[in-house]
């Protein structure tokens, strides 16, 4: 029996039998399935080429081979995505942000295994970035085909590529209260009970399928055992702001190296330059490999000596002061070598590096109160280390919540809950002041096609400006005369208003109201005299189709009171938008945004 006819009687059965909301919990639970599958594959593939190349070929042979690690590794990266996957492997989350921004929740088939194929290679090799985003973005992938599989709506399939990210942060965390809450914060999902409900389905099933398959493994195995005291709180405070301080840097740094990759316009060039920086800073540093879950363990352990002892110096680490100095060089070190593995074509995220250097900076600042001599009490250096990972989140991701909740469920209670929600507060207000949009909605935000929690805003970013471009507009060219205007235009014409054109190229000269001409049409003797030019006008506004989002054009047709304006793209005449069909198009997307 043929795929769609199977297909077309499940359909069928499912709207005699099972209704529209319960069928989508039914779906929220096979995402998050799905999502905690694509995580555990992730992680496997990604920890069997680590023990493979670093426990082996390091191990036993040369620790030069982890200069060569990263070269090799984006080559293959470069290699599967142009003969296997034959399609843009993007950076997780971001992509996944842009599909629902702008391509109505439809993300492509490949997208379902791309990240599964490209993002242990990268980290296996040396790339200093993390699985979380790649996560994410398989577990989003395969829900918003399996929506489109089964004729789901936008609304519904947002809200299911919802729920993988919250399934897939679910199932690598162990986590599920804070994925739910990273699915809200950075997917701006409404939270209404049509919402919660799949969400809590798909991060339930997430992690029920992590324990099966992974046991009770965690990446973050911590106990709280050190109380948090009133004393603490102007210390958490000053973590606060240092926070802050590192997520603006963080920013800033993978910004600008993202640029400069950008000018190199060869695959080759980029996998060469970025391969041999990453190589450079593994080999010196090797904590800089991979995720770098490992010394995040150690440090929250007490034991920074253990995932220091290969510093190429061979610097004593028993003087505090040289181990503060490693761990700030960490810190710094750590975007730069994240920003040269995605700059180099490298797949991955940025969740772990964010936890990496947010572990390292609070543990550095505890160190540096414990011993500067000045403070009577000593600091916990591993609830700082915790805490300094929440307030890294809360400024770099933008996720202050989710930081919050996160660091309280790993580590398995609500002691930390004050300095937590104070540290990730100062730092997500500070960041927030600098820089408006976090690392993974940057580009989108400027763009004006992000999302937010803003529903006309987010109404108006789904929005497809090109369905509302009206050409039914009769142009005349400006060197055209009254009786042409008159027979060739205004006759042919049901519209009042006529865009003036140059003959040549197709660029907007003006505009032509029936108004400006009503008094002189019927006036032969002038038919020869008046010419276009002579009686045309500036257009109140111009819309720009590549500059200007359609926040923009609510604003011009707000501010000029116009009620049609002409559209251009590259300056060449396109058509106009009208008031009205605008408002119309305006109110019928939101019917279908706030339809639950």
């Amino acid at each position: 029996m043929p795929k769609h006819t199977i297909l077309k009687r499940i359909l069928i059965w499912r709207a005699k039998h099972i209704s529209q909301r319960q069928f989508v919990y039914m779906l929220s639970i096979l995402v998050g399935f799905t999502s905690g599958i694509g995580a555990v594959v992730l992680k496997n593939l990604t920890h069997f080429i680590q023990h493979l190349l670093e426990g082996r070929l390091v191990k036993y042979y040369h620790t030069a081979f982890y200069f060569l690690f990263p070269i090799v590794g984006f080559t293959l990266v470069h290699l599967v995505i142009k003969y296997v996957v034959k399609g843009k492997v993007s950076h997780g989350i971001p992509s996944t942000l842009f599909s629902i921004s702008k391509r109505k929740g439809i993300m492509k088939r490949y997208q379902m295994f791309g990240s599964i194929l490209t993002a242990p290679i990268t980290i296996g090799f040396g790339g200093s970035v993390g699985l979380e985003g790649p996560s994410v973005a398989t577990g989003a992938a395969i829900s918003s085909n399996i929506a489109r599989m089964f004729h789901m709506n936008q609304t519904t399939r947002s809200l299911l590529i919802g729920c993988a990210a919250a399934g897939a942060l679910s199932s690598i965390f162990k986590a599920p209260i804070a994925a739910i809450i990273f699915a809200i914060e950075v997917f701006s999902l409404d939270l209404t009970i049509a919402s919660m409900l799949p969400l809590l389905l798909a991060s339930l099933s997430a992690i029920l399928t992590s324990y099966f398959f992974l046991g009770g493994d965690v990446l973050l195995p911590f106990r709280i055992e050190d109380k948090f005291t009133i004393s603490d709180v102007p210390f958490y405070a000053v973590l606060g702001i240092c926070s802050a301080i590192t997520s603006i840097y963080f920013t800033e740094i993978y910004e600008r190296i993202q640029k400069l990759f950008d000018r190199l316009n060869s695959p080759f060039k980029k996998i060469v330059v970025g391969g041999s920086c990453i190589g450079i800073l593994v080999y010196f540093i090797p904590p800089l490999y991979g995720e770098g879950f490992a010394v995040i363990n150690n440090l929250i352990a007490g034991n920074p000596e253990k995932a220091l002892e290969n510093n190429f110096l061979q610097m004593d680490l028993t003087n505090i002061w040289v181990v503060i100095a490693l761990l700030a060089g960490l810190v710094f070190f750590k975007i730069i070598a994240s920003a040269l593995t995605f700059g180099a074509g490298g797949v991955g995220g940025i969740f772990a590096p964010t936890l990496f250097m947010g572990s390292i900076m609070g543990n550095c600042i505890a160190k540096i109160i414990n011993n500067i001599g000045f403070f009577k009490n000593q600091v916990s250096e591993s609830n700082f280390t915790l805490v300094g990972m929440a307030g890294l989140m809360a400024g770099v991701l933008h996720a202050p919540l989710t930081a919050i909740f996160l660091i309280a469920e790993v580590t398995g209670g609500y002691e930390l809950f004050i300095p937590l929600m104070l540290t990730a507060t100062i730092s997500f207000s500070i960041t927030k002041y600098f820089n408006s949009h976090s690392v993974y909605t940057m580009e989108l935000g400027r763009r004006g096609e992000l999302i937010t929690h803003d529903k006309d805003h987010a109404v108006l970013t789904l929005m497809d400006i090109d369905k509302v471009i009206e050409t039914n507009f009769v142009p005349i060219y400006q060197t055209m005369d009254l009786g042409q205007i008159v027979h060739k235009a205004v006759v042919k014409s049901s519209r009042n208003i006529f865009p003036v054109i140059d003959e040549e190229f197709k660029t907007l000269k003006g505009i032509i109201l029936l108004d400006d001409i009503r008094p002189i049409m019927f006036d032969q003797t002038l038919y020869k005299e008046v010419l276009a030019m002579d009686v045309m006008q500036n257009p109140p506004e111009i819309i720009d189709l590549e500059h200007d989002k359609m926040v923009d054009i609510m604003k011009k047709f707000q501010d000029s009171s116009a009620w049609n304006l002409p559209v251009v793209q590259n300056g060449k005449y396109v058509g106009f938008i009208s008031k009205s069909k605008l408002l119309t198009a305006y109110r019928r997307q939101l019917i279908n945004f706030t339809k639950s």
